[in-house]
């Protein structure tokens, strides 16, 4: 079992048993990160100022990939990654400015996809902190399907392609417009979860409409998601009262769905006493490999339920006391 954690300052490679943790791209701002089941020792990790990264070692080392093909016509800056179920030779990529790219080489090479900033609402697109500029924060892919992609722009729009970026889909009913974390579940191939600025959000038509859930979510700027491999309807999500909150002020909170007393409804509780610190620097969440096991990272250290968040135990390993930007699991 390996864990990775993508920081400002570089990459850690985590081995929960033995307590280790190797450094690695260090003086990097590693942006987000992509493992696949299939192929677990190959692991892509996207920088925000030097492109992308691939290690085919299970991080042990990492070449630079992807530099002509991203590089000639477009950012350094990878901001999101997504592997294609049952497929780990494509990889999807997303950039800042806001542009997608298909590898089907496992990320040695990409050729842009179009037609997404032609979308109606591209026009507004604007990141707070950069307002000149946005981005791709996420990309998912249906596991029933793969050439439906939902792709989260920072800020403005969640997008939709049914055909592989053969047309797109601009802001669905009921849609959040600050997308910071996608999520979908092979047992639920119909859901797909959404942790925004703007709230939590809910797909139960492969993202055609979606509802928001907000009762029991006392904090509304919600940025870590996680659900639970063995229960498509326990959801895990790290909130704050907003950005400064969250990112400055470290008064992040972590939230759980309540069982739901009808089809579709939601109700969340918040996780306090449950062994993970509260009023941290938003945590981000990764699901794990088995069922109920769910892992958190935040500025207080990485920590694991296999109880799907009724119990968590920290990993004994140093780490950064600074907010993590990104998290994967194999």
């Amino acid at each position: 079992m390996t864990v990775y954690a993508a920081y400002g300052d570089g990459l850690r490679v985590i081995d929960p048993d033995r307590e280790r943790v190797d450094v690695r791209l260090d003086g990097r701002r590693v942006e987000c990160l992509a493992v696949h089941d299939d192929a677990p020792d190959r692991v892509l990790a996207g920088t925000f100022a030097d492109g992308l990264y691939r290690s085919l070692d299970a991080g042990a080392t990492f070449d630079r990939v992807s530099a002509e093909t991203i590089g000639s016509d477009g950012p350094d800056a990878v901001t999101a990654l997504a592997t294609s179920p049952g497929d780990p030779e494509t990889v999807l990529i997303g950039t800042e400015p806001s542009r997608v790219y298909r590898s089907t080489d496992g990320g040695r090479s990409a050729e842009r996809v179009s037609g997404l900033t032609d979308v109606p609402s591209a026009s507004t697109w604007s990141f707070p902190p950069r307002p000149e500029t946005h981005h791709v924060r996420w990309i998912e892919v249906c596991p029933a399907d793969p050439d439906r992609w939902y792709v989260g722009i920072e800020a403005g729009a969640l997008v939709v392609t049914p055909d592989a970026g053969g047309r797109w889909i601009d802001q669905p009913a009921g849609s959040r417009r600050d997308t910071h974390t996608i999520a979908t579940h092979s047992d639920a191939p119909d859901r797909v979860y959404v942790a925004a600025g703007d709230g939590y959000a809910e797909s139960r038509d492969r993202g055609a409409s979606f509802a928001v859930h907000a009762e029991g979510l006392d904090h509304g700027y919600v940025w870590g998601l996680a659900v639970d491999p063995g229960d498509p309807d326990r959801v895990l999500v790290s909130a704050a009262s907003g950005a400064t909150a969250a990112h400055r002020r470290g008064e992040a909170y972590l939230y759980r769905t309540r069982p739901a007393a009808e089809a579709g409804e939601r109700t969340w509780e918040r996780l306090d006493d449950r062994g993970i610190p509260i009023g941290t620097y938003r945590a981000v969440l990764a699901s794990g490999s088995a069922a109920g096991r769910i892992w958190a990272l935040h500025d207080r250290g990485l920590y694991v339920t296999t109880d799907g968040g009724d119990r968590f135990e920290r990993v004994s390993v140093d780490l950064p006391a600074s907010a993590p930007r990104a998290l994967a699991a194999v």
